[in-house]
Protein backbone atom coordinates (compact mmCIF):
# COMPACT_ATOMS: atom_id res chain seq x y z
CA UNK A 1 0.00 0.00 0.00
CA UNK A 2 1.02 3.59 -0.62
CA UNK A 3 -0.15 7.05 0.36
CA UNK A 4 -1.17 9.78 -2.06
CA UNK A 5 -1.13 13.35 -0.75
CA UNK A 6 -3.08 15.64 -3.07
CA UNK A 7 -3.87 19.36 -2.86
CA UNK A 8 -7.52 19.81 -1.94
CA UNK A 9 -8.17 22.06 -4.96
CA UNK A 10 -7.51 19.23 -7.41
CA UNK A 11 -8.65 16.26 -5.32
CA UNK A 12 -11.93 15.60 -7.16
CA UNK A 13 -10.38 15.79 -10.63
CA UNK A 14 -7.42 13.60 -9.70
CA UNK A 15 -9.50 10.96 -7.91
CA UNK A 16 -11.82 10.80 -10.91
CA UNK A 17 -8.87 10.19 -13.26
CA UNK A 18 -7.36 7.58 -10.93
CA UNK A 19 -10.65 5.66 -10.84
CA UNK A 20 -10.90 5.80 -14.62
CA UNK A 21 -7.37 4.40 -14.94
CA UNK A 22 -8.05 1.68 -12.35
CA UNK A 23 -11.00 0.50 -14.44
CA UNK A 24 -8.61 -0.30 -17.30
CA UNK A 25 -5.99 -2.14 -15.21
CA UNK A 26 -5.57 -5.78 -16.17
CA UNK A 27 -5.27 -8.26 -13.28
CA UNK A 28 -3.87 -11.64 -14.26
CA UNK A 29 -0.85 -13.71 -15.21
CA UNK A 30 2.33 -11.81 -14.21
CA UNK A 31 4.22 -13.43 -17.13
CA UNK A 32 1.80 -11.87 -19.59
CA UNK A 33 3.30 -8.57 -20.82
CA UNK A 34 -0.15 -6.98 -21.02
CA UNK A 35 -0.84 -7.59 -17.31
CA UNK A 36 -0.74 -4.55 -15.01
CA UNK A 37 -1.24 -6.29 -11.64
CA UNK A 38 -0.07 -9.83 -10.99
CA UNK A 39 -0.77 -12.27 -8.19
CA UNK A 40 -0.02 -11.84 -4.49
CA UNK A 41 2.97 -13.99 -3.56
CA UNK A 42 1.10 -16.29 -1.13
CA UNK A 43 -2.24 -16.87 0.57
CA UNK A 44 -1.27 -15.52 4.05
CA UNK A 45 -0.28 -12.20 2.44
CA UNK A 46 -3.58 -12.11 0.55
CA UNK A 47 -5.44 -12.56 3.83
CA UNK A 48 -3.33 -9.79 5.38
CA UNK A 49 -4.34 -7.38 2.62
CA UNK A 50 -8.02 -8.27 3.09
CA UNK A 51 -7.68 -7.72 6.84
CA UNK A 52 -6.13 -4.27 6.39
CA UNK A 53 -8.88 -3.23 3.95
CA UNK A 54 -11.55 -4.34 6.42
CA UNK A 55 -9.84 -2.39 9.22
CA UNK A 56 -9.64 0.69 7.01
CA UNK A 57 -13.38 0.53 6.33
CA UNK A 58 -14.19 0.08 10.02
CA UNK A 59 -12.07 3.17 10.79
CA UNK A 60 -14.27 5.26 8.49
CA UNK A 61 -12.36 5.06 5.23
CA UNK A 62 -14.22 4.65 1.94
CA UNK A 63 -12.83 1.80 -0.15
CA UNK A 64 -13.43 1.79 -3.92
CA UNK A 65 -12.58 -1.02 -6.34
CA UNK A 66 -13.00 -1.21 -10.13
CA UNK A 67 -15.56 -3.47 -11.78
CA UNK A 68 -12.77 -5.70 -13.07
CA UNK A 69 -13.05 -9.38 -12.14
CA UNK A 70 -10.18 -11.18 -10.47
CA UNK A 71 -8.94 -14.52 -11.79
CA UNK A 72 -10.21 -17.38 -9.64
CA UNK A 73 -7.09 -19.50 -10.05
CA UNK A 74 -4.42 -17.93 -7.82
CA UNK A 75 -4.00 -15.32 -5.12
CA UNK A 76 -5.30 -12.12 -6.69
CA UNK A 77 -6.69 -8.93 -5.20
CA UNK A 78 -8.37 -6.02 -6.95
CA UNK A 79 -6.68 -2.60 -6.83
CA UNK A 80 -8.27 -0.60 -4.01
CA UNK A 81 -8.53 3.16 -3.51
CA UNK A 82 -9.16 4.60 -0.01
CA UNK A 83 -10.56 8.10 0.51
CA UNK A 84 -11.81 9.93 3.61
CA UNK A 85 -9.16 8.26 5.76
CA UNK A 86 -7.52 9.78 8.84
CA UNK A 87 -3.71 10.19 8.85
CA UNK A 88 -3.51 8.05 11.99
CA UNK A 89 -5.59 5.19 10.59
CA UNK A 90 -4.03 1.75 10.28
CA UNK A 91 -4.11 1.74 6.47
CA UNK A 92 -2.27 5.09 6.48
CA UNK A 93 0.42 4.00 8.92
CA UNK A 94 1.21 0.40 7.97
CA UNK A 95 2.95 -1.11 4.96
CA UNK A 96 0.24 -3.27 3.40
CA UNK A 97 2.34 -4.73 0.54
CA UNK A 98 -0.65 -4.96 -1.76
CA UNK A 99 -2.47 -2.95 -4.47
CA UNK A 100 -3.97 -0.45 -2.01
CA UNK A 101 -3.72 3.34 -2.40
CA UNK A 102 -4.67 5.63 0.51
CA UNK A 103 -5.35 9.31 -0.24
CA UNK A 104 -5.14 12.41 1.97
CA UNK A 105 -5.59 16.07 1.14
CA UNK A 106 -3.52 19.08 2.17
CA UNK A 107 -3.80 22.84 1.86
CA UNK A 108 -0.20 24.05 2.13
CA UNK A 109 3.23 22.54 1.34
CA UNK A 110 4.04 22.66 5.06
CA UNK A 111 1.01 20.50 5.83
CA UNK A 112 1.99 18.10 3.07
CA UNK A 113 5.47 17.67 4.61
CA UNK A 114 3.95 16.98 8.03
CA UNK A 115 1.63 14.36 6.56
CA UNK A 116 4.45 12.78 4.57
CA UNK A 117 6.65 12.49 7.66
CA UNK A 118 3.81 11.20 9.85
CA UNK A 119 5.00 7.62 9.53
CA UNK A 120 7.71 5.43 10.97
CA UNK A 121 8.80 4.43 7.47
CA UNK A 122 10.74 6.40 4.87
CA UNK A 123 11.91 4.47 1.83
CA UNK A 124 10.99 6.68 -1.14
CA UNK A 125 8.64 9.45 -2.24
CA UNK A 126 7.60 11.21 -5.45
CA UNK A 127 6.83 14.91 -5.75
CA UNK A 128 4.69 16.02 -8.71
CA UNK A 129 4.37 19.74 -9.38
CA UNK A 130 4.79 22.37 -12.09
CA UNK A 131 6.81 24.50 -9.66
CA UNK A 132 10.35 23.09 -9.58
CA UNK A 133 11.41 25.61 -6.93
CA UNK A 134 8.68 24.32 -4.63
CA UNK A 135 9.72 20.73 -5.31
CA UNK A 136 13.36 21.48 -4.43
CA UNK A 137 12.20 23.21 -1.25
CA UNK A 138 10.03 20.28 -0.15
CA UNK A 139 12.36 17.40 -1.12
CA UNK A 140 14.98 17.92 1.64
CA UNK A 141 12.22 18.16 4.26
CA UNK A 142 10.76 14.72 3.57
CA UNK A 143 12.27 11.93 5.64
CA UNK A 144 12.90 9.37 2.92
CA UNK A 145 16.02 7.90 1.35
CA UNK A 146 15.04 8.62 -2.25
CA UNK A 147 12.97 11.49 -3.64
CA UNK A 148 11.81 11.49 -7.26
CA UNK A 149 10.69 14.85 -8.66
CA UNK A 150 8.14 14.57 -11.47
CA UNK A 151 9.16 10.95 -11.98
CA UNK A 152 9.03 7.69 -10.05
CA UNK A 153 10.75 4.32 -9.66
CA UNK A 154 14.00 5.34 -11.34
CA UNK A 155 17.06 3.33 -10.32
CA UNK A 156 20.71 3.29 -11.30
CA UNK A 157 23.73 1.43 -9.93
CA UNK A 158 25.58 4.73 -9.46
CA UNK A 159 22.90 6.06 -7.08
CA UNK A 160 22.41 4.47 -3.67
CA UNK A 161 18.92 3.24 -2.78
CA UNK A 162 17.78 2.82 0.82
CA UNK A 163 15.47 4.16 3.46
CA UNK A 164 15.19 6.23 6.60
CA UNK A 165 13.73 5.17 9.92
CA UNK A 166 12.19 1.67 9.89
CA UNK A 167 12.60 1.31 6.13
CA UNK A 168 16.10 0.05 6.82
CA UNK A 169 19.53 1.64 6.87
CA UNK A 170 22.53 1.61 4.64
CA UNK A 171 22.36 2.00 0.87
CA UNK A 172 22.38 -0.38 -2.08
CA UNK A 173 24.38 0.96 -5.01
CA UNK A 174 26.46 4.09 -5.43
CA UNK A 175 29.58 5.00 -3.49
CA UNK A 176 27.54 5.22 -0.31
CA UNK A 177 26.55 1.58 -0.78
CA UNK A 178 30.19 0.49 -0.62
CA UNK A 179 30.76 1.83 2.89
CA UNK A 180 28.83 -1.09 4.36
CA UNK A 181 31.45 -3.51 3.04
CA UNK A 182 34.63 -1.85 4.24
CA UNK A 183 36.22 -0.85 7.52
CA UNK A 184 39.33 1.11 8.57
CA UNK A 185 42.62 -0.72 8.12
CA UNK A 186 43.55 -0.36 11.77
CA UNK A 187 40.60 -2.55 12.77
CA UNK A 188 42.22 -5.51 11.04
CA UNK A 189 45.08 -5.45 13.50
CA UNK A 190 44.94 -7.37 16.71
CA UNK A 191 43.12 -5.14 19.18
CA UNK A 192 42.67 -5.13 22.89
CA UNK A 193 39.30 -5.59 24.51
CA UNK A 194 37.98 -2.72 26.60
CA UNK A 195 37.79 -4.02 30.13
CA UNK A 196 34.56 -3.63 32.03
CA UNK A 197 36.33 -1.62 34.69
CA UNK A 198 39.14 0.31 33.08
CA UNK A 199 41.42 2.37 35.27
CA UNK A 200 44.15 4.57 33.80
CA UNK A 201 47.63 3.89 35.04
CA UNK A 202 48.45 6.11 37.95
CA UNK A 203 51.19 8.60 37.31
CA UNK A 204 52.74 10.95 39.81
CA UNK A 205 51.21 14.39 39.95
CA UNK A 206 53.54 17.02 38.53
CA UNK A 207 54.11 20.58 39.59
CA UNK A 208 52.17 23.43 38.06
CA UNK A 209 55.39 24.93 36.69
CA UNK A 210 55.42 22.23 34.00
CA UNK A 211 52.51 23.86 32.19
CA UNK A 212 53.27 25.93 29.08
CA UNK A 213 54.85 29.29 29.77
CA UNK A 214 52.06 31.24 28.09
CA UNK A 215 49.88 30.39 31.09
CA UNK A 216 52.16 32.71 33.15
CA UNK A 217 52.45 30.08 35.89
CA UNK A 218 48.82 30.75 36.81
CA UNK A 219 47.70 28.48 39.63
CA UNK A 220 44.08 27.47 39.82
CA UNK A 221 42.78 25.84 42.97
CA UNK A 222 39.36 24.27 43.36
CA UNK A 223 37.62 25.39 46.57
CA UNK A 224 37.07 22.64 49.10
CA UNK A 225 33.30 22.95 49.22
CA UNK A 226 30.46 20.52 48.65
CA UNK A 227 29.54 21.19 45.04
CA UNK A 228 27.44 18.71 43.05
CA UNK A 229 27.69 19.29 39.31
CA UNK A 230 24.28 19.64 37.72
CA UNK A 231 23.10 18.20 34.44
CA UNK A 232 22.80 20.22 31.26
CA UNK A 233 19.39 20.08 29.57
CA UNK A 234 17.93 22.61 27.18
CA UNK A 235 20.90 24.95 27.57
CA UNK A 236 20.43 25.19 31.34
CA UNK A 237 22.04 23.61 34.36
CA UNK A 238 19.34 21.51 36.00
CA UNK A 239 19.14 19.23 39.00
CA UNK A 240 18.41 15.54 38.41
CA UNK A 241 14.87 14.25 38.73
CA UNK A 242 15.87 12.41 41.90
CA UNK A 243 17.96 13.79 44.73
CA UNK A 244 20.70 11.15 44.49
CA UNK A 245 24.28 11.95 43.59
CA UNK A 246 27.41 9.97 42.71
CA UNK A 247 30.74 10.59 44.45
CA UNK A 248 33.71 10.92 42.10
CA UNK A 249 37.10 9.77 43.42
CA UNK A 250 40.46 9.72 41.70
CA UNK A 251 42.42 6.43 41.31
CA UNK A 252 43.99 6.99 44.74
CA UNK A 253 40.56 7.15 46.32
CA UNK A 254 40.69 10.89 47.03
CA UNK A 255 37.41 12.77 46.82
CA UNK A 256 37.14 14.96 43.70
CA UNK A 257 33.48 15.94 43.54
CA UNK A 258 29.93 14.76 42.95
CA UNK A 259 27.51 14.60 40.05
CA UNK A 260 23.78 14.05 39.88
CA UNK A 261 22.46 10.56 39.21
CA UNK A 262 20.19 10.77 36.17
CA UNK A 263 17.29 8.49 35.33
CA UNK A 264 14.76 7.89 32.54
CA UNK A 265 12.86 11.10 33.33
CA UNK A 266 16.03 13.14 32.78
CA UNK A 267 16.51 11.33 29.45
CA UNK A 268 12.91 12.13 28.52
CA UNK A 269 13.43 15.81 29.32
CA UNK A 270 16.63 15.87 27.28
CA UNK A 271 14.93 14.31 24.23
CA UNK A 272 12.05 16.79 24.46
CA UNK A 273 14.56 19.63 24.69
CA UNK A 274 16.48 18.33 21.68
CA UNK A 275 13.26 18.38 19.64
CA UNK A 276 12.66 22.04 20.43
CA UNK A 277 15.99 23.39 19.23
CA UNK A 278 16.37 24.84 15.73
CA UNK A 279 19.95 23.58 15.34
CA UNK A 280 18.92 21.21 12.54
CA UNK A 281 17.82 24.24 10.49
CA UNK A 282 21.07 26.14 11.10
CA UNK A 283 23.22 26.39 7.97
CA UNK A 284 26.72 24.90 7.84
CA UNK A 285 28.50 28.25 7.94
CA UNK A 286 26.73 29.29 11.14
CA UNK A 287 27.41 25.90 12.74
CA UNK A 288 31.09 26.33 11.88
CA UNK A 289 31.28 29.78 13.45
CA UNK A 290 29.71 28.52 16.68
CA UNK A 291 32.09 25.57 16.86
CA UNK A 292 35.07 27.89 16.28
CA UNK A 293 33.77 30.00 19.17
CA UNK A 294 33.53 26.91 21.39
CA UNK A 295 37.13 25.97 20.54
CA UNK A 296 38.34 29.48 21.32
CA UNK A 297 36.51 29.50 24.67
CA UNK A 298 37.94 26.09 25.53
CA UNK A 299 41.43 27.39 24.73
CA UNK A 300 40.91 30.22 27.21
CA UNK A 301 40.19 27.68 29.93
CA UNK A 302 42.68 25.03 28.83
CA UNK A 303 44.74 25.14 32.02
CA UNK A 304 41.66 24.77 34.19
CA UNK A 305 40.45 21.80 32.13
CA UNK A 306 43.89 20.18 32.27
CA UNK A 307 44.03 20.54 36.03
CA UNK A 308 40.63 18.94 36.31
CA UNK A 309 41.78 15.93 34.27
CA UNK A 310 44.96 15.70 36.35
CA UNK A 311 43.10 15.76 39.65
CA UNK A 312 40.29 13.46 38.51
CA UNK A 313 42.22 10.75 36.64
CA UNK A 314 45.67 10.88 38.20
CA UNK A 315 47.33 11.57 34.85
CA UNK A 316 50.33 13.83 34.68
CA UNK A 317 49.66 17.46 33.94
CA UNK A 318 51.66 17.11 30.73
CA UNK A 319 49.42 14.32 29.49
CA UNK A 320 46.28 16.16 30.64
CA UNK A 321 47.40 19.29 28.81
CA UNK A 322 47.98 17.26 25.65
CA UNK A 323 44.42 15.89 25.93
CA UNK A 324 43.00 19.40 26.14
CA UNK A 325 45.10 20.60 23.20
CA UNK A 326 43.94 17.67 21.06
CA UNK A 327 40.36 18.40 22.04
CA UNK A 328 40.69 22.00 20.86
CA UNK A 329 42.34 20.85 17.63
CA UNK A 330 39.48 18.45 16.89
CA UNK A 331 36.81 21.06 17.45
CA UNK A 332 38.57 23.27 14.91
CA UNK A 333 38.81 20.30 12.53
CA UNK A 334 35.09 19.54 12.63
CA UNK A 335 34.18 23.23 12.56
CA UNK A 336 36.04 23.49 9.27
CA UNK A 337 34.09 20.53 7.89
CA UNK A 338 30.67 21.85 8.99
CA UNK A 339 30.08 23.57 5.64
CA UNK A 340 32.44 21.43 3.53
CA UNK A 341 31.26 17.84 4.02
CA UNK A 342 29.37 17.88 0.76
CA UNK A 343 27.29 15.42 -1.18
CA UNK A 344 27.62 14.57 -4.86
CA UNK A 345 25.86 14.57 -8.21
CA UNK A 346 25.59 11.00 -9.48
CA UNK A 347 26.13 10.26 -13.16
CA UNK A 348 22.96 8.25 -13.72
CA UNK A 349 22.28 6.86 -17.19
CA UNK A 350 18.89 8.45 -17.71
CA UNK A 351 18.43 12.20 -18.16
CA UNK A 352 18.47 13.18 -14.52
CA UNK A 353 20.42 15.31 -12.15
CA UNK A 354 20.65 12.92 -9.22
CA UNK A 355 21.79 14.74 -6.10
CA UNK A 356 23.18 12.87 -3.07
CA UNK A 357 22.61 15.04 0.00
CA UNK A 358 24.12 14.19 3.41
CA UNK A 359 21.50 14.86 6.09
CA UNK A 360 21.75 14.67 9.90
CA UNK A 361 20.43 11.52 11.52
CA UNK A 362 18.42 13.46 14.11
CA UNK A 363 18.57 12.99 17.86
CA UNK A 364 21.53 10.87 18.92
CA UNK A 365 22.55 9.26 22.19
CA UNK A 366 26.33 9.07 22.70
CA UNK A 367 28.45 7.44 25.41
CA UNK A 368 32.23 7.08 25.57
CA UNK A 369 34.67 5.17 27.81
CA UNK A 370 36.67 6.35 30.80
CA UNK A 371 40.18 6.52 29.40
CA UNK A 372 39.97 10.05 27.96
CA UNK A 373 37.13 11.96 29.71
CA UNK A 374 37.47 15.21 27.73
CA UNK A 375 38.96 13.99 24.44
CA UNK A 376 36.44 11.15 24.27
CA UNK A 377 33.64 13.65 24.79
CA UNK A 378 34.87 16.03 22.10
CA UNK A 379 35.72 13.28 19.59
CA UNK A 380 32.26 11.71 19.76
CA UNK A 381 29.89 14.63 20.42
CA UNK A 382 31.27 17.38 18.16
CA UNK A 383 31.11 15.51 14.77
CA UNK A 384 27.33 14.90 15.01
CA UNK A 385 26.82 18.50 16.11
CA UNK A 386 28.85 19.73 13.15
CA UNK A 387 26.46 17.86 10.83
CA UNK A 388 23.32 19.32 12.43
CA UNK A 389 22.35 16.54 14.83
CA UNK A 390 21.22 17.01 18.43
CA UNK A 391 22.94 14.97 21.12
CA UNK A 392 22.13 13.45 24.50
CA UNK A 393 25.60 12.80 25.92
CA UNK A 394 26.28 10.23 28.66
CA UNK A 395 29.73 11.07 30.10
CA UNK A 396 32.31 8.71 31.47
CA UNK A 397 30.83 7.22 34.62
CA UNK A 398 34.10 7.36 36.57
CA UNK A 399 35.31 10.73 35.31
CA UNK A 400 32.30 12.86 34.29
CA UNK A 401 33.52 16.22 35.60
CA UNK A 402 35.27 17.18 32.36
CA UNK A 403 31.91 17.03 30.59
CA UNK A 404 30.11 18.98 33.32
CA UNK A 405 32.85 21.60 33.27
CA UNK A 406 32.51 21.82 29.50
CA UNK A 407 28.86 22.87 29.60
CA UNK A 408 30.00 26.12 31.18
CA UNK A 409 31.82 26.74 27.91
CA UNK A 410 28.70 25.84 25.93
CA UNK A 411 26.68 28.39 27.88
CA UNK A 412 28.91 31.20 26.62
CA UNK A 413 29.36 30.04 23.03
CA UNK A 414 26.02 30.85 21.35
CA UNK A 415 25.09 27.17 21.00
CA UNK A 416 21.26 26.91 20.98
CA UNK A 417 19.81 25.26 24.06
CA UNK A 418 18.97 21.58 23.55
CA UNK A 419 21.68 20.96 20.94
CA UNK A 420 23.93 19.22 23.47
CA UNK A 421 22.35 17.72 26.59
CA UNK A 422 24.54 16.10 29.24
CA UNK A 423 23.11 13.48 31.61
CA UNK A 424 25.38 12.03 34.29
CA UNK A 425 24.87 8.79 36.19
CA UNK A 426 25.09 5.05 35.64
CA UNK A 427 26.19 4.84 32.02
CA UNK A 428 24.77 1.38 31.36
CA UNK A 429 21.33 2.27 32.74
CA UNK A 430 21.14 5.58 30.88
CA UNK A 431 22.31 4.21 27.52
CA UNK A 432 19.80 1.38 27.91
CA UNK A 433 17.00 3.94 28.31
CA UNK A 434 18.23 5.79 25.22
CA UNK A 435 18.44 2.62 23.16
CA UNK A 436 14.81 1.81 24.06
CA UNK A 437 13.54 5.35 23.37
CA UNK A 438 11.50 5.43 20.16
CA UNK A 439 12.17 9.13 19.63
CA UNK A 440 15.95 8.71 19.51
CA UNK A 441 17.30 8.19 15.98
CA UNK A 442 20.86 7.01 16.59
CA UNK A 443 23.21 5.60 19.24
CA UNK A 444 27.00 5.73 19.40
CA UNK A 445 28.69 3.71 22.10
CA UNK A 446 32.42 3.06 22.49
CA UNK A 447 32.79 0.55 25.29
CA UNK A 448 32.28 -3.04 26.35
CA UNK A 449 31.01 -5.86 24.17
CA UNK A 450 28.06 -6.89 26.34
CA UNK A 451 26.61 -3.36 26.49
CA UNK A 452 27.12 -2.98 22.72
CA UNK A 453 25.08 -6.14 22.17
CA UNK A 454 22.35 -4.85 24.48
CA UNK A 455 22.19 -1.55 22.58
CA UNK A 456 22.02 -3.30 19.21
CA UNK A 457 19.15 -5.52 20.39
CA UNK A 458 17.14 -2.63 21.87
CA UNK A 459 17.78 -0.34 18.91
CA UNK A 460 16.33 -2.86 16.47
CA UNK A 461 12.84 -1.98 17.76
CA UNK A 462 12.74 1.25 15.73
CA UNK A 463 15.83 0.70 13.55
CA UNK A 464 18.09 3.25 15.21
CA UNK A 465 21.33 4.00 13.42
CA UNK A 466 24.01 2.50 15.67
CA UNK A 467 27.80 2.72 15.77
CA UNK A 468 29.08 0.34 18.42
CA UNK A 469 32.55 -0.65 19.54
CA UNK A 470 31.85 -4.22 20.71
CA UNK A 471 34.79 -4.04 23.11
CA UNK A 472 37.42 -3.15 20.53
CA UNK A 473 40.14 -0.86 21.76
CA UNK A 474 40.12 2.65 20.32
CA UNK A 475 43.02 4.99 21.12
CA UNK A 476 41.53 8.49 21.08
CA UNK A 477 45.02 10.01 20.88
CA UNK A 478 45.64 8.09 17.63
CA UNK A 479 44.60 10.09 14.56
CA UNK A 480 43.39 6.96 12.75
CA UNK A 481 41.20 5.94 15.68
CA UNK A 482 40.06 9.24 17.10
CA UNK A 483 38.85 11.50 14.31
CA UNK A 484 38.29 11.89 10.61
CA UNK A 485 35.56 11.97 8.00
CA UNK A 486 34.39 8.54 9.15
CA UNK A 487 32.79 10.25 12.15
CA UNK A 488 31.00 12.71 9.86
CA UNK A 489 29.80 9.93 7.58
CA UNK A 490 28.40 7.97 10.54
CA UNK A 491 26.55 11.12 11.68
CA UNK A 492 24.68 11.53 8.38
CA UNK A 493 22.37 9.69 6.02
CA UNK A 494 22.37 10.08 2.25
CA UNK A 495 19.22 11.25 0.48
CA UNK A 496 19.18 10.89 -3.30
CA UNK A 497 16.99 13.40 -5.16
CA UNK A 498 16.22 12.63 -8.82
CA UNK A 499 15.48 15.67 -11.01
CA UNK A 500 14.72 15.00 -14.70
CA UNK A 501 15.73 17.49 -17.37
CA UNK A 502 15.23 17.98 -21.09
CA UNK A 503 12.12 17.79 -23.25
Amino acid sequence: GSRLLVHENIEDRLISKIKARMETLRVGDPLDKTTDIGAINNEPQLETIKKYVEIGQKEGGIAWQPSTKCPTDGFFYLPTLFTETHPSSIVSQEEIFGPVLVTHTFRTPEEAVQLANNTRFGLAASIWTENINLALDVAPKIKAGTIWINCTNLFDASSGFGGYRESGFGREGGKEGLWGYIKPKWENKEEKKVKKKETPKEKPLEDIEETPKDNNNLEISFPNIDRTAKMFIGGKQVRPDQTYSIIINNPKGDYVGEVGQGNRKDIRNAVESAHKTNWVKTNGHTRAQILYYIAENLAQRSLEMALRIEKMTGKSLTEATKEVELSIERIFYYAAYSDKFDGAVHQTLVRNVTIAMPEPIGIMGIAWPDNYPLLGFISTVIPPIAMGNRVIAIPSEKYPLSATDFYQILETSDLPGGTINIITGNQKELIEVLSNHNDVDGIWYFGTENISEMIETNSSENMKRTWLNFGKFRDWFNEQHGYGTEFLRKATEIKNIWIPYGE
